[in-house]
């Protein structure tokens, strides 16, 4: 009987062990409006129809009657699944975000590709490449990124700040590091949308482009002919973007690379190393907020950087080279730099060197080998490489008029400390003053030739483009304003700052122009769509440099809810292209009227003394209304 008994308590012991704790469910979401018709139609069925087989039979019917009504029928159980949805989304908490858990990198970067294809162009192709600004790309070498690599500077980039936080250093990330690593220009117009819309259509049709985008195989195609015309240089500049440049997380090639290239003739003028830098970013911010598995942006320059940026090598033994790093690290510098960091111990053990882009060298020694030079001669007589025997011109004083006379093409392009490499130079006298690029646009400084760059990446007066589709404006922002207020005064919304304002947006409409009444900065209105409603922004047409913000507040409602964004404007160029990291506030389809129009309160201030009074008395209501305020960022 002892036995017996011990055995039955064994096998309760092992049941109870067997059975699993349920998991506690927050607050179960709410039915659809066929759940609710189904229900009430089940039950009626079954009591009609006692003869029927089951519920199998009543499913089946309740499916075909549903079918066969109209909105009008279906509009009892629509609006009580809204009624319950309403009540769901202001009572139910918040769920936190499922930790992303990323072991293997997926990115769409493939330089293997575009190396692949860089060997089969002729020799006029080539030329056509170098013309657009992108040779450097010719002397791509590294075929394969190393993706342990990418993961552990994915997982230390800080988008918010644009730098690596590596080696115990914070190390900030900017336009001149992506010409130094890619040699890309890091200078002129900033990259927009531009091109009138049939334009952009035919273009669209002649890609076969789709919603997911253009193939890579038919670009493919298209540059394995021998021409090297207008055709050629587009679709090879779209290839470069969606391989290597600028892929998405997508396979194909973006369509929206179309709207700048339109015009194959000013493709060199564009500040492409701002364009990537500024595309990066964006794809590692919604990489690192869980919004796509696969890693979009030029991973291939973080690592290029990363190279070049940490020495795992002895004080001493590097030798700077003449061109961009891209052309530096081939298949085989690669494995050996890779099995340098292994000996140390990983990667981040290696030594932060700090350098400044000069014409491709560290800016300080440029400086300083100026500096060392004779104020009235300017010659090579430092020692050469075997490469690099160039002899210096030589011009007496009396030649002198007070500046240099250069071309720019002539200028020196690296000084180091054995080996300095010197174009033709007419006059030389103590300082190079050159126009701003900018000239056109109203701006008058003329500046030493070291300051120009850094003065151009703060001009006031870089070109914005007017941001209605049909107009090719280009101009300072305010030129830009009275272009705007005396040709398409008809086409946008004049406002007046501190003052709401209702405003709607119809569903065909990617953006609306909004122009102060008191100085005439225009701001875009935009809207974007995702799969459960619309975002909407606002920016300001300003250059990207410009340090004014203004804080605006936008609200929507729907019966009893509301949502609303307070946040400050960031300055864009032109129209917005894709989805920048910026705030937006997301308002769900629900949310539409009856006319499938979106409504919004707009207000826009101008006064930094408002900023503080204004963001309290936010926080304070965002306290007493948890659930009805949202602020998304």
């Amino acid at each position: 009987m002892m036995g017996k008994r011990k055995l039955e308590e064994l096998i309760a012991l092992e049941g109870k062990k067997k059975k699993k704790k349920k998991k506690q469910v927050a607050t179960p979401r709410p039915a659809c409006s066929w759940v609710y018709f189904s229900r009430e139609f089940i039950r009626e069925y079954s009591a009609s129809h006692p003869e029927s087989s089951g519920l199998k039979a009543a499913t089946k019917a309740a499916s075909d009657a549903w079918k066969s009504m109209s909105l009008e029928e279906k509009a009892k159980y629509t609006k009580r699944s809204r009624e319950v949805w309403d009540n769901y989304l202001t009572t139910a908490p918040a769920r936190a975000p499922k930790p992303r858990k990323q072991t293997n990198l997926v990115t769409r970067c493939s330089p293997g590709r575009l190396f692949n294809v860089l060997q089969r162009l002729t020799p006029d192709q080539k030329a056509a490449v170098r013309s657009m600004g992108f040779g450097s790309l010719l002397g791509l070498r590294c075929r394969t990124l190393r993706r342990s690599l990418c993961l552990w500077l994915l997982e230390r980039f800080n988008t918010a700040r644009r730098s690596l936080e590596i080696c115990g250093e914070r190390i900030p990330l900017s336009p001149k590091d992506v010409e130094l690593v890619m040699g890309l220009a890091a200078s002129g117009k900033d990259v927009v949308n531009s091109g009138p819309d049939d334009l952009i259509v035919e273009l669209r049709n002649s890609y076969n482009a789709t919603n997911h985008g253009i193939s890579v195989r038919l670009l493919e195609e298209r540059l394995a002919a021998p021409e090297a015309g207008e055709e050629f240089k587009r679709s090879f500049i779209l290839y470069a973007l969606g391989t290597v440049l600028c892929p998405t997380a997508r396979l194909d090639v973006s369509p929206s690379f179309l709207h700048f290239l339109t015009n194959m003739d000013t493709i060199h003028q564009y500040n492409w190393g701002k364009f990537l830098l500024d595309r990066l970013v964006r794809e590692v911010s919604r990489f690192h907020q869980g919004k796509q598995r696969a890693v979009g942006g030029c991973l291939l320059f973080l690592q290029l950087f990363y190279y070049e940026t940490v020495s795992v090598e002895r004080p001493g033994s590097l030798v700077p080279g003449l061109g961009p790093c891209l052309s530096s690290w081939g298949e085989e510098e690669i494995t050996e730099r890779e099995k340098r960091e292994r000996e140390l111990g990983g990667y981040g053990f290696g030594e932060v060197l700090y350098k400044e882009s000069c014409l491709g060298t560290e800016s300080s020694r440029c400086r300083a080998q100026l500096d060392c030079l004779p104020s009235g001669r300017m010659g090579t007589s430092s020692e050469h490489g075997p490469a690099l025997g160039h002899e210096g011109n030589q011009v007496e004083r009396d030649q002198m008029n007070g500046e240099i006379i250069m071309d720019e093409a002539n200028l020196p392009i690296y000084l180091g400390d054995k080996n300095v490499v010197c174009g033709d130079i007419e006059v030389v006298v103590e300082s190079v003053r050159k126009a701003c690029q900018n000239k056109e646009y109203g701006c008058k400084e003329t500046l030493d030739y070291m300051k120009k760059s850094e003065h151009e990446e703060t001009c006031s007066y870089a070109p914005c483009t007017c941001p209605l589709l049909e107009c090719d404006f280009v101009g300072s922002s305010e030129q830009l304003s009275l272009h705007f207020s005396s040709k398409h005064w008809d086409s946008g919304r004049r406002f007046r700052y501190n003052c709401p304002q209702a405003i709607s947006l119809g569903m065909n409409e990617p953006f609306l122009v909004l122009q102060a009444e008191e100085d005439g900065i225009l701001f875009l209105l935009n809207k974007g769509i995702e799969a459960i409603g619309n975002t909407i922004m606002i920016t300001c047409i300003k250059p990207s440099s410009s340090k004014e913000t203004f804080l605006y507040d936008l609200v929507s409602g729907r019966g009893i809810s509301s949502l609303r964004l307070k946040s400050f404007t960031q300055n864009f160029p032109g129209r917005v292209e894709g989805f920048p990291p910026v705030d937006f506030l997301l308002i769900p389809f629900r949310f539409l009227n009856s006319s499938r129009q979106l409504n919004v309160e707009v207000c826009i201030w101008n006064s930094t003394e408002l900023v503080h009074p204004i963001l309290n008395s936010a926080h304070q209501k965002q306290l007493k209304r948890p659930n009805r305020y949202i602020q998304m960022i």
